[in-house]
């Protein structure tokens, strides 16, 4: 069976146990949504904290290596798999996410945070009590304001 974005992702959070999920309905169109989802290197440091810069090497190609930039100075090299409503990113250490799809009435966003190491999964535990769902729901939030606004 092949599922949709969403919900493939929604499975690999739960494979992963990963500490940050969420999953809403934006009451904004796809063809808004996606394309600040998609736009790693402009509009992925405007939603998440911590990161600088994400420097993604230009071209259409969906499999692609690209560095990022903490606002500490600290640098992650990952690799990232984008195709329509899909983006998955993963270093060393951490693994992003994001799917998108067309749902009545606007669309259905999802994000994930997890850890890669099954020696962090105690911290990814903690930080998906104290902090995961709060920051999911955020990145979903400003998600939805950028596409607001194109």
């Amino acid at each position: 069976m092949t599922s949709d974005p969403v919900r493939r992702l929604r499975v690999l959070a739960a494979g992963l146990h990963a500490g940050m999920y969420a999953e809403e309905h934006l009451s904004l169109p796809y063809e808004r949504v996606w394309p600040v989802a998609a736009d790693l290197r402009d509009e992925l440091p405007h939603l998440v904290p911590f990161l600088r810069e994400f420097r993604v090497p230009p071209g259409d190609a969906d499999r692609k290596e690209a560095l990022a930039v903490g606002r500490s100075g600290l640098t992650e090299t990952f690799e990232v798999r984008l195709a329509p409503g899909w983006c998955l990113m993963q270093s060393r250490l951490v693994v992003g996410g994001m799917a998108a799809v067309p749902e009545a009435g606007g669309t259905r966003f999802a994000v994930l945070g997890a850890t890669r190491p099954a020696a962090l999964r105690p911290a990814q535990w903690l930080y998906g009590r104290l902090l995961g769902e709060r920051r999911g729901r955020a990145f979903v939030r400003r998600v939805a304001e950028r596409a607001a606004l194109r």
